[in-house]
């Protein structure tokens, strides 16, 4: 059984908070928020498959990362935990409450919605495919070839934690970016839900992101009828980084409210 790379924060806890992170990420974009919870929680953070240092699989669907949440859980030997989950984390994570909600103690999702998504990251992979990493001698020049891609500075600093460096020169990607592709549409499709979820979930939504809109509540709450909404000011789509402060009000809120 394989398990994904993960890190531990904060003293053992009957409910542990496990934190997913959303496509090309890592946990490490979630360092700030878990040592920020981890006076008063443990805190689990973890490399989705194909992701981070976590092992590759031609299967990056969500069905089998749900089953990586379950694999760890009992490798940690924990019962029942807080799941948090950002993007297709998030998704990951409303599916786990469909399939496992015997193991939820509360449900958080951060900027998703469980519906079909427009296909924003096809120039990502163009590059991630495109550019010859092995040429790159530092991050700099990795920068300056992915800004055609990406102008958005801090999409491409995000996107750039995808690099480590080879050992005979140059860089390699971290992630197994053939694997993602191939499920990619899966990762922006409405996720199959088939239970309804009766505990509470809370939606925290970056106020300039758009990606759960009011129109989008009608269909969430037939899944999970007890949602609650809250607003990260001035944050985009990643909210825990945009607005790290606000955002980890309100999560505390939440969790002291579980």
């Amino acid at each position: 059984m394989n398990i994904v790379h993960h890190k531990i924060y904060g003293e053992s806890n009957p409910n542990p908070v496990y934190i997913l992170h959303g496509i090309f990420g890592m946990l490490d974009n979630w360092h700030l928020i878990a040592n920020a919870l981890a006076s008063d929680y443990q805190v689990v953070t973890l490399d989705a498959r194909n992701h981070g240092k976590s092992f590759h699989d031609n299967d990056a669907s969500y069905h089998a990362m749900v089953q990586d949440v379950v694999n760890l859980m009992s490798h940690l030997n924990h019962q029942e935990i807080v799941l948090l989950g950002h993007s297709m984390g998030g998704k990951t994570a409303m599916l786990f409450a469909d399939m496992y909600p015997e193991k939820l103690k509360q449900l958080i999702v951060a900027d998703i919605a469980p519906k079909k998504y427009f296909p924003g990251h096809l120039e990502y992979f163009k590059a991630f495919k495109d550019i010859d990493f092995s040429q790159i001698n530092s991050r700099k020049e990795a920068e300056s070839a992915f800004e055609i891609y990406a102008p958005q500075m801090s999409v491409r600093q995000f996107l750039l934690k995808n690099l480590e460096p080879n050992s005979d020169g140059g860089y390699k990607l971290k992630i197994n970016i053939q694997a993602i592709e191939e499920h990619y549409l899966e990762i922006i499709d409405k996720i199959n839900l088939h239970n309804i979820f009766t505990k509470s979930v809370d939606f925290i939504l970056g106020e300039k992101s758009g990606y759960l809109k009011d129109e989008d509540k009608d269909y969430v709450e037939t899944h999970f009828p007890n949602a609650h909404y809250h607003l990260v000011d001035g944050a985009g789509h990643w909210v825990h980084a945009d607005n790290p402060k606000q955002f980890l009000q309100i999560l505390l809120e939440i969790l002291k409210k579980g």
